[in-house]
């Protein structure tokens, strides 16, 4: 199994965040849930940036983490759905500051990337 050269600073709330939900597509699944896509042929119709792949590894780990839950139905066709956990409805307020800021500097490309370091 792979390990990091370098540990992870589990001491860094941004770090924790960011192995919890950061990553390109786990914001916007975490948005659509919300927003009721929760079978995952409705996200990956809704994501249609990221491949099915991807959508499905990335809600694999949201619910690793706690984020997400799966309620999986019998019968046939099976049915799966992904709801939002407490822990998961936390970040909501997160994803809404975070797509306000986008929004107002979506004009404003950053010039250079800066490494975050937590003090």
């Amino acid at each position: 199994m792979y390990q990091k050269k370098l540990p992870e600073d589990l001491e860094c709330g941004i770090t924790i965040a960011m192995r919890s939900f950061g990553g390109k597509w786990k914001p916007c699944i975490i948005d659509a849930i919300d927003k009721g896509f929760r079978r995952p042929s409705e996200l990956h119709k809704v994501i249609t940036e990221a491949t099915p792949r991807v959508i499905d590894l990335q809600l694999r780990e949201l619910e690793n983490a706690g984020i997400v839950y799966k309620e999986t139905g019998s019968g046939f066709p099976l049915y799966t759905a992904y709801y939002l956990t407490e822990k998961g409805e936390s970040i909501l307020p997160i994803l809404s500051l975070m797509n306000s800021w986008g929004l107002q500097n979506k004009g404003e490309q950053p010039q250079k990337r800066s490494r975050v370091i937590c003090i």
